[in-house]
Protein backbone atom coordinates (compact mmCIF):
# COMPACT_ATOMS: atom_id res chain seq x y z
CA UNK A 1 0.00 0.00 0.00
CA UNK A 2 1.53 3.26 -1.18
CA UNK A 3 0.57 6.05 1.23
CA UNK A 4 1.88 8.67 -1.20
CA UNK A 5 -1.13 7.82 -3.34
CA UNK A 6 -3.62 8.67 -0.60
CA UNK A 7 -6.11 11.39 -1.49
CA UNK A 8 -9.28 13.06 -0.30
CA UNK A 9 -12.10 11.66 -2.40
CA UNK A 10 -15.43 13.15 -1.34
CA UNK A 11 -17.72 14.35 1.45
CA UNK A 12 -21.12 12.72 1.85
CA UNK A 13 -24.15 13.52 3.96
CA UNK A 14 -26.38 10.65 2.78
CA UNK A 15 -25.90 7.09 1.47
CA UNK A 16 -26.51 7.99 -2.18
CA UNK A 17 -23.35 10.12 -2.00
CA UNK A 18 -21.09 7.39 -0.56
CA UNK A 19 -18.34 6.14 -2.89
CA UNK A 20 -19.28 3.41 -5.33
CA UNK A 21 -17.33 0.17 -5.45
CA UNK A 22 -16.46 -2.27 -2.73
CA UNK A 23 -13.23 -1.07 -1.14
CA UNK A 24 -13.03 -1.79 2.62
CA UNK A 25 -13.65 1.16 4.93
CA UNK A 26 -12.12 2.05 8.29
CA UNK A 27 -14.25 4.60 10.14
CA UNK A 28 -12.87 7.01 12.73
CA UNK A 29 -15.23 8.15 15.47
CA UNK A 30 -14.72 10.34 18.50
CA UNK A 31 -15.63 13.54 20.26
CA UNK A 32 -15.11 16.84 18.51
CA UNK A 33 -11.54 18.06 18.97
CA UNK A 34 -10.18 14.59 19.82
CA UNK A 35 -7.87 14.80 16.82
CA UNK A 36 -9.47 12.81 13.99
CA UNK A 37 -8.15 15.06 11.22
CA UNK A 38 -4.70 15.11 12.80
CA UNK A 39 -4.50 11.34 13.09
CA UNK A 40 -5.58 10.95 9.44
CA UNK A 41 -2.81 13.33 8.36
CA UNK A 42 -0.26 11.43 10.45
CA UNK A 43 -1.40 7.97 9.38
CA UNK A 44 -1.19 9.04 5.74
CA UNK A 45 2.06 10.97 6.27
CA UNK A 46 0.47 13.99 4.59
CA UNK A 47 0.25 17.29 6.44
CA UNK A 48 -2.84 18.80 4.89
CA UNK A 49 -4.88 15.96 3.42
CA UNK A 50 -7.43 16.38 6.23
CA UNK A 51 -8.10 19.94 7.28
CA UNK A 52 -7.44 20.51 10.97
CA UNK A 53 -9.78 23.15 12.36
CA UNK A 54 -9.08 25.31 15.37
CA UNK A 55 -12.79 25.08 16.15
CA UNK A 56 -14.31 21.77 17.26
CA UNK A 57 -17.42 20.63 15.47
CA UNK A 58 -16.39 21.82 12.02
CA UNK A 59 -16.72 18.46 10.25
CA UNK A 60 -20.16 18.79 8.69
CA UNK A 61 -20.20 15.63 6.57
CA UNK A 62 -18.56 12.24 6.25
CA UNK A 63 -15.15 12.60 4.61
CA UNK A 64 -13.75 9.70 2.59
CA UNK A 65 -9.98 9.40 2.03
CA UNK A 66 -8.84 6.94 -0.65
CA UNK A 67 -5.64 5.13 0.33
CA UNK A 68 -3.95 3.83 -2.83
CA UNK A 69 -7.23 2.43 -4.17
CA UNK A 70 -6.93 -0.17 -1.40
CA UNK A 71 -9.15 1.17 1.39
CA UNK A 72 -10.98 4.25 2.60
CA UNK A 73 -10.32 6.04 5.86
CA UNK A 74 -13.69 7.54 6.77
CA UNK A 75 -13.83 10.60 9.03
CA UNK A 76 -17.21 10.82 10.75
CA UNK A 77 -18.44 14.08 12.35
CA UNK A 78 -17.36 14.49 15.96
CA UNK A 79 -19.95 14.04 18.66
CA UNK A 80 -20.50 15.76 21.99
CA UNK A 81 -19.74 19.34 20.97
CA UNK A 82 -21.93 21.72 22.94
CA UNK A 83 -21.80 24.88 20.82
CA UNK A 84 -24.02 23.75 17.98
CA UNK A 85 -27.79 23.74 17.82
CA UNK A 86 -29.83 20.71 18.87
CA UNK A 87 -31.07 20.45 15.31
CA UNK A 88 -27.51 20.31 13.94
CA UNK A 89 -26.49 17.79 16.60
CA UNK A 90 -29.45 15.62 15.64
CA UNK A 91 -28.54 15.78 11.96
CA UNK A 92 -24.95 14.74 12.74
CA UNK A 93 -26.27 11.88 14.88
CA UNK A 94 -28.50 10.71 12.06
CA UNK A 95 -25.61 10.94 9.60
CA UNK A 96 -23.32 8.86 11.83
CA UNK A 97 -26.01 6.29 12.66
CA UNK A 98 -27.02 5.88 9.02
CA UNK A 99 -23.44 5.27 7.95
CA UNK A 100 -22.59 2.86 10.78
CA UNK A 101 -25.82 0.87 10.39
CA UNK A 102 -25.98 0.68 6.61
CA UNK A 103 -22.45 0.52 5.26
CA UNK A 104 -21.60 -3.06 4.32
CA UNK A 105 -18.02 -2.08 3.39
CA UNK A 106 -17.25 -1.04 6.98
CA UNK A 107 -14.49 -3.35 8.25
CA UNK A 108 -13.45 -1.65 11.47
CA UNK A 109 -14.17 1.33 13.72
CA UNK A 110 -11.27 3.25 15.22
CA UNK A 111 -12.64 5.07 18.26
CA UNK A 112 -10.54 7.99 19.47
CA UNK A 113 -10.42 9.23 23.05
CA UNK A 114 -8.18 11.90 24.58
CA UNK A 115 -5.68 10.20 26.90
CA UNK A 116 -5.67 13.25 29.18
CA UNK A 117 -9.35 13.03 30.06
CA UNK A 118 -11.75 10.46 31.44
CA UNK A 119 -14.03 9.17 28.65
CA UNK A 120 -17.32 11.08 28.60
CA UNK A 121 -20.86 9.77 28.69
CA UNK A 122 -20.97 10.15 24.90
CA UNK A 123 -17.81 8.05 24.63
CA UNK A 124 -19.34 5.33 26.80
CA UNK A 125 -22.53 5.31 24.71
CA UNK A 126 -20.52 5.04 21.48
CA UNK A 127 -18.31 2.25 22.77
CA UNK A 128 -21.28 0.32 24.15
CA UNK A 129 -22.99 0.58 20.77
CA UNK A 130 -19.86 -0.63 18.95
CA UNK A 131 -19.56 -3.68 21.20
CA UNK A 132 -23.28 -4.47 21.02
CA UNK A 133 -23.07 -4.47 17.21
CA UNK A 134 -20.07 -6.79 17.42
CA UNK A 135 -18.08 -4.60 15.03
CA UNK A 136 -14.34 -5.09 14.75
CA UNK A 137 -12.81 -2.12 16.55
CA UNK A 138 -9.78 -0.45 18.05
CA UNK A 139 -9.63 2.26 20.73
CA UNK A 140 -6.88 4.85 20.28
CA UNK A 141 -5.90 7.20 23.11
CA UNK A 142 -4.69 10.34 21.34
CA UNK A 143 -2.30 13.07 22.51
CA UNK A 144 -0.06 10.66 24.44
CA UNK A 145 2.79 13.17 24.22
CA UNK A 146 0.76 15.54 26.41
CA UNK A 147 1.10 13.35 29.51
CA UNK A 148 4.26 12.27 31.33
CA UNK A 149 5.57 8.96 30.06
CA UNK A 150 5.23 7.42 33.51
CA UNK A 151 1.52 8.25 33.61
CA UNK A 152 0.55 6.77 30.24
CA UNK A 153 -0.14 3.27 31.60
CA UNK A 154 -2.36 4.63 34.37
CA UNK A 155 -4.33 6.75 31.92
CA UNK A 156 -4.85 3.72 29.66
CA UNK A 157 -6.04 1.66 32.62
CA UNK A 158 -8.58 4.32 33.54
CA UNK A 159 -9.86 4.42 29.95
CA UNK A 160 -10.24 0.62 30.01
CA UNK A 161 -12.17 0.80 33.26
CA UNK A 162 -14.52 3.63 32.26
CA UNK A 163 -15.31 2.14 28.84
CA UNK A 164 -15.49 -1.37 30.31
CA UNK A 165 -12.88 -2.44 27.78
CA UNK A 166 -11.62 -5.95 28.48
CA UNK A 167 -7.92 -6.66 28.87
CA UNK A 168 -8.10 -8.39 25.49
CA UNK A 169 -9.64 -5.27 23.91
CA UNK A 170 -7.23 -3.37 21.74
CA UNK A 171 -6.13 0.02 23.10
CA UNK A 172 -3.21 1.96 21.64
CA UNK A 173 -1.60 5.12 23.01
CA UNK A 174 -0.99 7.49 20.12
CA UNK A 175 0.84 10.74 19.47
CA UNK A 176 0.78 12.68 16.23
CA UNK A 177 3.83 14.59 17.46
CA UNK A 178 6.12 11.60 18.10
CA UNK A 179 4.31 9.11 15.80
CA UNK A 180 3.96 6.77 18.80
CA UNK A 181 1.42 4.08 17.94
CA UNK A 182 1.26 4.87 14.21
CA UNK A 183 2.74 1.57 13.02
CA UNK A 184 0.63 -0.37 15.54
CA UNK A 185 -2.57 1.21 14.19
CA UNK A 186 -1.61 0.36 10.61
CA UNK A 187 -0.94 -3.25 11.61
CA UNK A 188 -4.44 -3.55 13.05
CA UNK A 189 -6.01 -1.86 10.02
CA UNK A 190 -4.18 -4.10 7.56
CA UNK A 191 -5.16 -7.20 9.52
CA UNK A 192 -8.81 -6.12 9.54
CA UNK A 193 -9.01 -5.68 5.78
CA UNK A 194 -7.17 -8.94 5.19
CA UNK A 195 -9.61 -10.77 7.43
CA UNK A 196 -6.92 -11.81 9.87
CA UNK A 197 -8.17 -9.92 12.91
CA UNK A 198 -10.26 -11.46 15.60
Amino acid sequence: MDLSKARYELTAVKPSQYPAGSMPEIALVGRSNVGKSTIINTLLARKGIARVSSEPGKTRGINFYNVDDTLYLVDLPGYGYAKVSKKEKASWGDMINTYLHSRSHLKMIVMLVDIRHTPTGDDRIMYKWITEQDINHLVVATKADKVARGKVHGRLQEIRKVLDLSEAGRLIAYSSETKQGRDDIWEVIKASIEGDSE
